[in-house]
């Protein structure tokens, strides 16, 4: 297992990542929403490239991908297939070691599981508002990191 820097070869395997990951981080809402493909999301896309963006591979594969510029983490994706074996959790450790001062993210608000794992690594809500995504309203939220123990 090697969390390690992208590079220009890793985006074809991110572009897979996230439009394999992205509608499941929307399942809970009360509407369906169709993909915007990352590689076709100006707003998106603009924002992971002026991030600094890593990767976890295993054995030659990209399994998952996070992404933060300054304080705030930008992305955290992994395969469906390859969840539930740690692999987000250690892309987050790695995020949170790689970003100085307050770190801060934005999370759908109807995303219990994520919030839960953000939650205990002292992760808490500290603004809600409405966003949107292939222009369809979310409830999203900020969530700012206000202890430095990891849990």
């Amino acid at each position: 297992m090697t969390v390690r820097l992208c590079n220009k070869n890793d985006l074809a395997s991110i572009f897979d990542i996230y439009n394999h990951s992205k509608i499941d981080e929307l399942k809970y809402e009360d509407r369906d929403f169709m993909l915007l493909p990352l590689e076709k999301d100006d707003m998106r896309l603009g924002g992971l490239m002026e991030s600094d963006i890593y990767v976890y591979e295993e054995r030659g594969k990209i399994l998952g991908f996070g992404a933060h510029h300054d304080n705030e983490i930008r992305a955290l994706f992994v395969y469906p297939e390859s969840r539930g074996k740690g692999i987000g959790k250690t892309l987050l450790e790695f995020l949170l070691s790689n970003v100085h001062g307050q770190p801060y993210l934005y999370v759908a608000s109807t995303n219990q599981p994520a919030k839960y794992i953000y939650q205990g690594y002292g992760f808490r809500v500290t603004e809600t508002f409405e966003t949107t995504y292939n222009e369809i309203p979310v409830i999203a939220q900020k969530m700012v990191r206000k202890d430095q123990i990891l849990t």
